[in-house]
């Protein structure tokens, strides 16, 4: 590989003791050369701290005196490893698992210099060969902002999508001159959207986001919102998209989205219930 970086892949962790033995053993199980693994705990009850301490000592472990969010805990991170000479950091949710060269993938999109950011092609943990995130797109003037061929198997022609509008924040890499140049995550931002939000300055700043589609990674989806089908979540979602419109959205987009929001509203509402029952009535 042409293309070597020194990589640190950030978890970030709340009280998620039961998620950490699988994420943690499948990242020490990675071939790439050159990389490290810091878990950042933001402020856990149930121990986790201890267990990683006994069970995993080889792994970094940065302490957060409380819970400071996604875009917090993982932006101080971010300075804790870049301040430890990380040339690129991988951001990974704790309750996946990766494929042993999934960081080779993401690494190899950066021999482009076009490319700013990239992003990998996941599944669910539960389903191993059903997409859940395969690139997405972003249609502000329509209320668009999701993922592509979600809930579809894989196949090989899925294999070979090279770019995406944005990288979702369950796993993306991007070096830490990048990182620091469009000033990190929103600290601002509930929980969901600051992926989106990166997503658009990061190409605000001119530069592309590859989808490595053969770095592989399943997903234990929505472990810390009690479901992928939850109101909760449903509801951070929603807050998330408005700071969205609110940071990036143009005159144009906001006038289209108000017009079309009562349809776009029903169209949303039905696609979630039919999904939430479908995947009731599966189980």
């Amino acid at each position: 590989m042409s293309v070597e970086y020194s990589v640190t892949v950030i978890v970030l962790n709340w009280n998620g003791k039961d998620l950490l033995k699988d994420c943690l053993e499948s990242l020490e199980k990675v071939e790439y050369p050159n990389y490290n693994i810091l878990v950042v705990d933001n402020g856990s009850s149930d121990e986790s701290v201890s267990y990683v301490q006994t069970e995993f000592p080889e792994v970094e472990l940065l302490i957060l005196d409380q819970n400071y969010g996604y875009a917090k805990g993982n932006n101080r991170g971010f300075e804790y490893a870049k301040s430890h000479g990380a040339e690129c950091v991988v951001f990974l949710n704790n309750d996946t698992i990766v494929d042993p060269k999934f960081l080779d993938e993401l690494v190899k999109t950066f021999e482009n210099p076009v490319i700013g950011m990239s992003t990998a092609k996941i599944f669910y943990a539960d389903e191993p060969s059903k997409i859940w995130f395969n690139g997405a797109d972003i249609n502000l003037s329509i209320g668009k902002i999701e993922h592509r061929n979600i809930r579809e198997m894989n196949t090989e022609n899925l294999e070979k999508i090279e770019s995406t509008d944005y990288a979702t924040g369950c796993c993306l890499a991007i070096k830490t001159d990048i990182f620091s140049e469009v000033k990190g995550f929103d600290e601002k931002f509930p929980m969901y959207a600051e992926d989106v939000d990166l997503s658009i300055r990061v190409k605000q700043s001119g530069r592309e986001i590859a989808m490595a589609s053969k770095a592989h990674i399943w997903h234990k989806v929505s472990s810390s919102m009690g479901g992928e089908f939850s109101y909760k979540k449903l509801y951070r979602k929603f807050k998330g998209l408005l700071r969205v419109y609110i940071k990036h959205a143009t005159l144009f987009e906001w006038v289209s989205v108000i017009v079309l929001s009562p349809v776009l509203i029903a169209i949303n509402m039905l696609r979630f219930l039919t999904l939430k029952f479908h995947h009731s009535s599966s189980e």
